[in-house]
């Protein structure tokens, strides 16, 4: 691979991944504690509807890039030794930071497809009058998805560090 290439793929992946995790950061640490302290559950899941309305397109552009400039820049490495060669310390970190990877887009699936839709329906079943499942159990498991994943994301950086000091 030519170095200008590689110099963009590095690029794109160290972009991707400040957006994706300063995402994460910004909305688990800043964002929502401050929200639920000063807006009411209504306003709170409004605010939230329209944060991951912005937030999951962007995060789903930058999962991609990840996938993507990582496999290139994985097959550029000289301690790549092909597909699951587990044979030094680099491989090794690789492998598990590919799996955390992995986690994290399974996290982010179940979220994006599985608990904001029912988010939403609790909404407006309530802004209706009718009964709604129990938002505030829901917004908890989100607030603790959030989170998980923000730690997951300072665990890929932390492999990453040890697979470049390898």
């Amino acid at each position: 691979m030519p170095t200008w290439a590689l110099s963009i793929t590095y690029w794109l992946h160290m972009l991707a991944t400040v957006v994706w995790i300063g995402g994460l950061a910004t909305l688990a640490i800043l964002v929502l504690p401050a929200a639920q302290h000063v807006l009411d559950a209504g306003a709170f899941a409004r605010l939230m509807d329209s944060i991951q309305r912005r937030l999951d397109p962007v995060g789903w552009i930058c999962l991609l890039l990840l996938a993507g400039t990582g496999m290139f820049q994985m097959s550029a490495s000289p301690n790549y030794q092909g597909f699951l060669a587990i044979s030094n310390p680099w491989a090794v970190a690789i492998l598990i930071k590919h799996l955390v990877f992995l986690i994290m887009i399974g996290i982010s699936a179940y979220l994006t497809w599985g608990l904001l839709p029912r988010l939403k329906r609790a909404a407006l079943l309530q802004a209706k009058g009718k009964e709604a499942p129990d938002q505030v159990k829901l917004r908890q498991r989100e607030v603790r998805l959030l989170n998980l994943n923000l730690l997951l994301g300072a665990l890929i950086l932390a492999l990453t560090a040890i697979a470049r000091a390898s």
